[in-house]
């Protein structure tokens, strides 16, 4: 494939680089198409020998970039990001060859990275700190924001370019190197992208602040937990992995931005225009097969328009055509793996153990000739109680569990009744409704939305959550201010030295 030679990429790979590519001593990981099963790939993993080797060589970065001035920082992640413009169709296809994403999706995907390149470069020029009042004659007060040190960042599957991006985009211009060890789903996106960044990094010199380091949790994963010398770790996958990155990470006082699991949930309140409503539960359900964090797992439908809504979604999950995800007219391409089908089958199963019913969809799709022995599966409509089990937990899939409710209270009570809390929406047209919604009376989330969808957040809004989906926040607004240290200075320019609140000593 010509996109895979205009990345780099060859059927052996390295998988460390820390301004060069070394030569890793590691296993061989596969990478295999997930429309097919077949081998696109390979890596040679990192052990420890390599990591050690990388993060020293991002720390020594960082000690030279961080006596960059923030706007030449962000000069330089301008270039970084027309470099990622001009990969953007080969990028886009490795996306949707290594993880399944539909094309535009995966071209969605790298505009995501570059448009977190453009967020960053005119946050370089506002790095603001305050000027203080002091209580004392002849002081002044401030605050100031200085670089951090080098960040490591754990990348989920599902968005295997721009959880990168949003990390590493700020992190550069705030004076962070960048220490990547991407999901062993992708390797290979991770190796393209890095390919794409590096040159332009390798010309300044700085060619490890884009630091990879492919490897097990065992010989790499680890060790970016306890390693001192990474003051920050920033973490996106499953909510029982990040309990275990917080407790590490915080043993040793440092940081962590948590992206866990989203069980997120779609108030549908009888005054809804439907004609929007129903689109938007449809991408938020069936896009990227059900494998966004922010995908539409429960529709919290209110009780005078379950019935009607329910056909409405019968016909549109009719019309969704399952195949080949680099296919112009495919909507729902495979589960990233053998092992994400087998989940969704089991949560299936445990659905109507518990009471619930499967309306639509929910097998094993085996489509003709080359996606034979693809992951595809038909996505499902479920009926279902907010209590089960299975519905309290985030299933990786295209499961949509149809909910029914009273009134807006009992929507409210129900939509706030699960562990998670990254993303929500309401579709009303009552602005009563609406505004208590985003009130603190209403989504206990951190994304909250009105007549719109759960999935397709915009860069330029922090993007997190709340309860088991971590904390932290990434992407747009004030997120810049996770990756630099506040210090507060005062200054004496008088010829006393009076104490504060007054205090008379001596």
């Amino acid at each position: 494939m010509d996109f895979l030679r205009e990345l780099g990429l060859q059927h052996d790979n390295s998988g460390a680089y820390n301004g060069e590519w070394l030569a890793c001593t590691g296993e061989w990981l596969a990478s295999h198409d997930p429309a097919t099963g077949k081998v696109i790939g390979r890596v040679r993993q990192a052990t420890g020998l390599e990591y050690e080797a990388c993060v020293a060589a991002a720390h020594a970065a960082f000690l030279r970039w961080r006596e960059v001035p923030a706007p030449k920082r962000g000069e330089i992640v301008r270039k970084l990001g027309n470099a990622m413009r001009e990969k953007k169709d080969a990028l886009g296809r490795l996306v949707t060859l290594e993880m399944g994403k539909i094309l535009q999706e995966g071209w969605g995907e790298v505009q995501e990275a570059i448009d977190i390149a453009d967020f960053a470069v005119g946050q370089s020029r506002m790095l603001y700190g305050l000027a203080l009042h002091s209580e004392r004659p002849g002081h002044a007060m401030r605050e100031h924001w200085h670089p951090l040190g080098a960040v490591g960042v754990i990348t989920a599957f599902n968005f295997p370019m721009a959880v990168w991006a949003w990390n590493s985009m700020l992190a550069y211009v705030c004076g962070d190197p960048v220490v990547w060890k991407p999901s062993s789903e992708t390797p290979l996106c991770a190796i393209g992208l890095t390919n794409v960044v590096r040159p332009v990094l390798e010309a300044e010199g700085f060619g490890a602040l884009a630091t990879l380091v492919i490897g097990s949790g065992r010989e790499v994963g680890n060790r970016l937990l306890t390693d001192k010398r990474l003051p920050l770790i920033s973490f996106t996958g499953s909510t029982g992995v990040g309990r275990k990155v917080a407790v590490t990470v915080g043993e040793r006082f440092a940081r962590s931005i948590l992206e866990l699991g989203g069980n997120n949930g779609l108030i549908l309140m009888d005054d809804a225009d439907l004609e929007l409503a129903i689109p938007a539960i449809l991408f938020g359900s069936v896009g990227t097969a059900g494998q966004r964090c922010t995908t539409t797992r429960r529709l919290l439908v209110h009780e005078k328009i379950a019935d009607e809504v329910e056909r409405r979604l019968l016909r549109a999950y009719e019309q969704v055509r399952i195949g080949n995800p680099s296919h112009e007219k495919t909507l729902c391409g495979p589960l990233v793996s053998p092992s994400a089908v087998e989940e969704m089958m089991s949560a299936l199963a445990q659905l109507e153990q518990e009471g619930g019913k499967v309306l639509c969809g929910g097998e094993r799709v085996k489509l003709p000739g080359a996606e034979a022995g693809g992951n595809f599966v038909q996505p499902a409509i479920a009926r279902a109680e907010n209590h089960y089990k299975i519905v309290q937990t985030e299933t990786f899939a295209p499961i949509l569990y149809v909910i029914r409710v009273k009134d807006f209270d009992d929507a409210i009570r129900k939509h706030n009744d699960v562990p998670q809390g990254l993303t929500s929406a309401i579709f009303t047209l009552d602005v009563r409704h609406a505004e208590r919604f985003l009130s603190t009376l209403g989504s206990d989330c951190g994304i909250a939305n009105v007549n719109i969808g759960t999935s397709g957040a915009e860069i330029g809004g922090a993007f997190g959550g709340e309860k088991e989906t971590g904390w932290g926040r990434e992407s747009g607004s004030d997120s810049w201010k996770q990756y630099m240290r506040r210090q507060t200075n005062t200054v004496n320019w008088s010829n006393a030295l009076p104490l504060a609140q007054g205090i008379q000593f001596g």
